[in-house]
Formats: C-alpha cells, structure tokens, sequence
C-alpha cells in the first residue's frame, strides 16, 4: 500500500502533441481511484507514466515521499493489468502467476503458497493446469488479476481491463475486483472511458479531457455535479 502523488505531470509527444497539461493529483493510501475520460483525452498516458512505461516529460512522480519520476518499471513496485489481460499463452495458469514469483527470489515453497491463495482469491484454482487458450476472457483477465495480485505490490494499476469481456462478464469481474480490493487494501488507479464501471467501482472519480483534469470527487459528487 502507498501514497501517490503527481506533480505538475506534463507529457510532450514530438513538438506538437501535448497529451497531458501539468495535471497534479494524490491518491490516497488504500485508495480505489478512477481516472475517467473519453479516448485520447490523456488518461491511459497518464497510467503508463506513473507505470515507468512513459517517459514524464516535465514533473515528478512521488511514493511515500520517494521520487520514482526516472525509476525504471520493474523498480516501483507496482503491478499492471492490461484489457489485452497480457498473459503467457504458452505457460500454464500456475506458471503465469509463479513466473514474477521466482524473479522475486521467493523458494518453491512460498511460491506454490502463494500462487494457491492467489488463485482461490480470483476463483480460478480449477483452472492452474491449463494453458490460456483453455480459458474464457473472463478466465484469462483473472489470471492477470492474480498475477497481480501475487507479487503484493506497492500499487494496482489496470487500463480499461474490462473492455474486451461482455457485458454480463463486466458486471461480475467489477464485483470481483472490488471484493479483491476490500481484502488486498491496496492503492489502486482504475483507468475506464466508460461512467456507470466508474461510478460502480471508484471511491474517488477524477475526469480527464483534452490532457486535463476537469473534475474529481466521491461517486456522489460527481453524479450530482455532471
């Protein structure tokens, strides 16, 4: 669990494209933070800074009072879930999860501990022995929840990990992550375009259009004041 802080985040594509405009922004300690906004409008670039994946082009990126504005990814601690749910498709759910786990140092013991207790939190416990092409999309994206979930970073961080599934699927995996969240009580920043999974998930919604941030406040807030 941490606190994040963005300080005056600008990010410069070439001369002429400025896809984020000196945003600041705190995300509280244990936080379920929402960034919402329609395409294009700097979200996604905002989430892959804070990732490492994205070079700040002027500002700083603060955790716990530690700057990690040019700290590589694998450095900060955090774990991304993508929509594209990012798995190995020639390893099996167990390997998947255990993978980022032996980089870590952990021994087999511990590993196969935690890779259990990870794989019962997402209800896929069933399913270790198979290989990706063996799941539904709703199966995959809980393997990369796990494998997230798996190596207890510092900070949650999922780009619109719900857009590929339908829209029964979408229903279920909000409450599923929201009930991984109440027993993770991690920092998590949410990155979706779409209002009602914002509303359903967020304890805070901060909106983004054109590189800015135009609004941020509690579900309520920001039901009454759009």
């Amino acid at each position: 669990m941490a606190n994040l802080e963005l300080k005056h985040i600008t990010k410069r594509f070439g001369k002429n494209v400025l896809a984020v405009k000196d945003i600041s922004l705190e995300v509280h300690d244990g936080e379920f933070l929402v960034l919402l906004g329609p395409s294009g409008c700097g979200k996604t670039t905002t989430l892959r800074m804070i990732a490492g994946l994205e070079e700040v082009t002027t500002g700083r990126i603060i955790i716990d009072e530690d700057d990690i504005t040019s700290l590589p990814p694998w450095k900060r601690n955090m774990s991304m879930i993508f929509q594209s749910y990012a798995v190995w498709p020639h390893m099996t759910v167990y390997q998947n999860i255990a993978y980022a786990l032996k980089l870590k140092g952990m021994s087999k013991k511990e590993i196969d501990k935690t890779v259990k207790e990870v794989a019962e939190m997402t209800d896929i416990s069933i399913y270790l022995e198979r290989y990706p092409n063996q799941l539904s999309g709703g199966q995959r994206q809980r393997v990369a929840v796990a494998r997230a979930v798996a190596v207890k970073p510092r900070i949650f961080l999922m780009d619109e990990p719900l857009s590929n599934l339908d829209a029964i699927l979408r229903v279920y995996m909000r409450t599923e992550l929201k009930e991984i969240h109440k027993k993770t009580k991690a920092t998590t920043i949410f990155v979706t375009h779409d209002q009602s999974e914002a509303m359903s998930l967020a304890d805070r919604i901060v909106i983004m259009k054109d590189g800015e941030i135009i609004q941020s406040g509690t579900t309520d807030d920001v039901y009454h004041n759009s």
